[in-house]
């Protein structure tokens, strides 16, 4: 047994190409590859390339499969058509939240969930447990998928010109079968950066060379390869939540203002139905801390931890922050006590080490791309 972090089929490349590697969520991942404003930069204003192979892929198969779903997740599921997708999330029974997902319809009896690396396990086996009752088989296919994404307002036309999928007609949250530069595909048009692009679910065999033929395509356009760092400033700047930070066991949907994502409509029963009634009934009456977004007035970042105060009391906790290079500004999610959760509300701080800084208090996101 080892606990050597595990490796990608890109990783070879990235070493080739400088990367900085780190181990996130128990796998070897490129942290950067040079400057990451730089790569930030590029996503917001041309494209960028990540290798996203650490997520985790389980798929549901059988004619209750959406059923199956629908009782294990707080989404409709089986209500989606074959090729759209959906975000959503798996919850515990007392409400918690266990991971978000989305959830891509690949057919009439055909799922596919995509979950966070660090929680890849804990969804398959819920999922596994949850869908027993179910004429649905539960598959582990995180050997089988390598995922690139590829982002920034050029993706379109840097992908155009290595397939002939119909891009222009794939709307926000579907997918379709294509080929890509000779490779097989699951073309999505989703992403975790706020900008417009793609995410390419293939065989790990196939990963380098897509790569390469995606970097040879996009070289006039000015895209460059992209590591974890710039991903988390850009799902900073888009208001985007990373489990752990703005999502954990100890919240519910509706205590994130995530609560739209629960449907109490759909058929039949599911796994929190009961605990997420009385959050939506509380969150009405009595609104929990609100999740806002931070800019400071200053220089000094925020990280994730630090106490939001007010006349020097606690009124709330940052969960992530960072410099964001298209505000030129520290920035910063936190969840705040809602008489302080206003848009413009004065008195604002974050206690960095023992320093009560300035921030101004805006409703998120901080950044969102023109349409």
């Amino acid at each position: 047994m080892t606990d050597a972090p595990r490796r990608t089929a890109l990783d070879a490349l990235h070493r080739a190409l400088g990367a900085t590697m780190t181990d996130f969520a128990g796998w070897d991942m490129p942290l950067r590859y040079g400057s990451e404003r730089d790569e930030h930069v590029a996503v917001r204003t041309r494209a960028g390339l990540f290798d996203l192979s650490h997520m985790g892929e389980i798929t549901l198969t059988g004619p209750q499969a959406g059923q199956a779903l629908d009782h294990a997740l707080v989404g409709n599921i089986s209500a989606l058509a074959v090729g759209r997708a959906r975000y959503t999330m798996i919850c515990r029974e007392d409400g918690g939240i266990l991971d978000d997902l989305i959830v891509y319809r690949l057919g009439d009896e055909e799922y596919m969930v995509v979950a966070n690396a660090s929680n890849a396990q804990v969804v398959l086996d819920a999922l596994t447990e949850r869908a027993a009752g179910f004429e649905a088989t539960v598959r582990d296919d995180r050997e089988n998928y390598a995922l690139i994404a590829i982002q920034g307002p050029a993706s379109p036309a840097v992908l155009k010109s290595v397939t002939d999928a119909d891009l222009d007609g794939l709307k926000y949250y579907a997918g379709l079968p294509g080929t890509v530069a000779g490779v097989p595909a699951l073309i999505a048009r989703t992403g975790y950066t706020g900008e417009d692009g793609f995410e390419l679910f293939v065989a790990p065999a196939d990963a380098e060379k897509l790569w390469q033929a995606l970097t040879e395509a996009g070289a006039e356009a000015g895209l460059v390869p992209c590591g974890l760092s710039c991903r988390d400033t850009l799902r900073l700047e888009a208001g985007m939540p990373l489990y752990g930070h703005e999502l954990t066991t100890a919240l519910t949907p509706f205590d994130a203002g995530l609560g739209r994502v629960v449907k109490f409509d759909k058929a039949g029963d599911f796994v929190g139905r009961e605990a997420l009634a009385a959050a939506a009934e509380r969150a009405e009456s009595a609104p929990p801390r609100k999740l806002v977004g931070l800019i400071a007035t200053g220089r000094r970042v925020p990280r994730a931890g630090f106490a939001v105060t007010v006349d020097g009391a606690v009124v709330g906790e940052v969960t992530s922050g960072a410099p964001s290079p298209t505000l030129g500004k520290p920035i910063a999610i936190a969840y705040v006590d809602a008489a302080h959760a206003t848009p413009g509300t004065e008195g604002v701080c974050v206690d960095i080490r023992g320093t009560h800084e300035p921030y101004e208090v805006v409703a998120l996101p901080f950044y969102k791309r023109a349409r």
